[in-house]
């Protein structure tokens, strides 16, 4: 016999919603229990409905999709967490995974791919989209966002605090010259053109608050 899967969806976009919806109840262990369109109140649905699954957007309003999974597991509800999301940016792929998700789809993501994310999430299987999948796999590895090295990573917190070559060569005691080179290094692994869009792209992916 076979189990259904009771899934909770969080989002804040009707037609997302409905469409999710529509997708996942043609498979025959899905049933879709419950629709939150905030983050307030799907944290209030999962408590009462006790889904199996809850699929949550990263970018709910009340309360964001990583807070959502964040206080599923401090209250200790049996309840996995699917993150499903237009960014794969860092900054939203580890907040979720760190917060407990079980794995991180993309919304572009095709429609059976989505419910084999669903049905590997209930049995409590990482289940990621390629683009994040890749991310996991560098962090795994020890490797820093972007590709960077850790003295990368730190030339890059400070030009995104605004310090020029000659400020960042005291504040690490080392030459110009070494500073120019990181940061040359860093625009292009970045595949930026300048230090003001290496700065944004820090703040985007979270290396620097």
């Amino acid at each position: 016999m076979t189990t259904t899967i009771r899934v909770l969806l969080a989002d804040d976009h009707p037609t997302m919603r409905i469409g999710l919806r529509v997708l996942l109840e043609r498979a025959p262990d899905v049933e879709v229990v419950g629709e939150a369109q905030d983050g307030k109140e799907a944290l209030a649905m999962i408590e009462e409905l006790q889904p199996d699954v809850a699929v949550v957007d990263c970018e709910l309003p009340e309360i964001e999709g990583t807070q959502v999974a964040l206080e599923i597991r401090r209250r200790g509800l049996p309840v996995r967490v699917l993150a499903l999301s237009a960014h794969d940016d860092e900054r939203y792929v580890r907040g979720m995974l760190e917060a407990g998700a079980v794995g991180y789809l993309l919304k572009e993501e095709a429609p059976e791919t989505i419910v084999t994310a669903v049905q590997a999430t209930a049995r409590g299987e990482g289940h990621f989209s390629p683009p994040v999948a890749s991310k996991v796999v560098a962090w795994s590895r020890g490797e820093q966002p972007g590709r960077l090295t850790e003295r990368e990573v730190e030339v890059l917190r400070l030009v995104a605090e605004g310090l020029s070559n000659k400020e960042i060569a005291q504040a690490l005691s080392v030459t110009v010259r070494t500073v120019e080179f990181h940061v040359g290094n860093i625009l292009s692994k970045l595949r930026v053109a300048s230090r003001v869009e290496a700065a944004v792209w820090a703040k985007e992916q979270g290396v620097v608050s």
